[in-house]
């Protein structure tokens, strides 16, 4: 055998072993539908985790906002797109449960999308104006049934996770006050702020700086265990009414179909970015908790995704929430 016949040989097993151990190899841009404008709380954690992953799958990722109706618009283009992997789709419980049972969307949420990954939660709270009379859970829960009806949530829109909340919020305990929707989380702050409305759910990021400086007041966290970021301030299991629970989580999906090893390849890229320790940071910094690294599996976020909607579209469609 001749030199160059043994190094063709060579050459051609290694070739065949690095076929046998091929993983699927990114070959152009990533795009990111995520289904809400730009520089909302959700783009800005789009954008954190495009930077991240970038570097573990060595392709560019795009994120492209695609708006509108409540996010079926962007959700339902993610979820028709061809199952390469190249486009992903992004989103929080609002466009991925709430939307589901409003809109009159054509897609499966649950049927049309693999889950890749669960990315993070915030907890919402609820607040108060700075004089209402309710310091805590149940001193609020008495003075809404007291109050005959006439009292006001405000909302961010009909169907938002405000609205949903607080129609929880009466579903659980029996009181029935008054939702005022407003077009933007702004508007809705600043008329608590001024006490036109007396109270609302929010994300519990969005409103801390206003309950630290005193303009509002937190009155009890909708969570299990208490947010790291506001320690002080006790969960609705703390203060008698247990399982009052909601969170805004995030996560990552691709369309029915997509192989088995894409969909672990791109898992393993948003694993590594939640293990990095400056994203970490980023996220502690917008108050966004990550999921332990068990809740970040692709059959972790398929359970809790269809445990959500389980639980919130009976409570949708009983209530009888249409589309603006």
């Amino acid at each position: 055998m001749t030199k160059r016949q043994a190094l063709f040989i060579v050459g051609i097993a290694a070739t065949m072993a690095s076929m046998g151990n091929a993983t699927p190899q990114v070959s152009r841009p990533i795009t990111i539908v995520l289904p809400f404008p730009a520089g909302g709380a959700t783009d800005i954690l789009a954008r954190a985790m495009a930077d991240r992953m970038r570097a573990s799958l060595g392709a560019p990722i795009v994120v492209e906002n695609v708006p509108g109706a409540g996010g079926s618009i962007g959700v339902g283009r993610a979820a028709r797109a061809v199952p390469d992997g190249y486009t992903i789709s992004l989103g929080n419980w609002a466009s991925h449960v709430g939307t589901g049972a409003i809109y009159p969307v054509q897609y499966d949420v649950l049927k049309d999308l693999e889950p890749v990954s669960r990315l993070a939660d915030t907890p919402l709270w609820i607040v108060a104006r700075r004089n209402l009379p309710a310091r805590d859970m149940k001193e609020l829960i008495d003075w809404l049934k007291a109050s005959e009806g006439k009292a006001s949530a405000g909302t961010v829109g009909v169907g938002s996770g405000a609205h949903l909340c607080g129609i929880y919020l009466q579903h659980i305990t029996g009181a029935r006050f008054q939702f005022v929707p407003y077009r933007g989380g702004g508007p809705a702050m600043q008329d608590l702020v001024a006490g036109q409305v007396d109270f609302m759910c929010d994300m519990a990021a969005n409103s801390l700086p206003q309950v630290r400086d005193g303009r509002i007041k937190a009155i009890a966290l909708m969570a299990k265990n208490r947010w790291f970021a506001a320690p002080e301030i006790s969960t609705v299991d703390e203060l008698g009414v247990p399982g009052l629970h909601m969170s805004l989580w995030h996560g990552l999906w691709l369309p029915k179909g997509t192989p088995k090893d894409v969909i672990a390849k791109l898992n393993d890229a948003v694993v590594t970015a939640l293990a990095d320790p400056t994203l970490q940071q980023r996220f502690s910094g917008l108050g966004h908790e990550i999921p332990p690294r068990e809740q970040q599996t692709p059959e972790a976020l398929g359970a809790y995704h269809k445990a959500e909607i389980e639980k919130w579209w009976p409570l949708i469609k009983a209530a009888g929430i249409k589309p603006e």
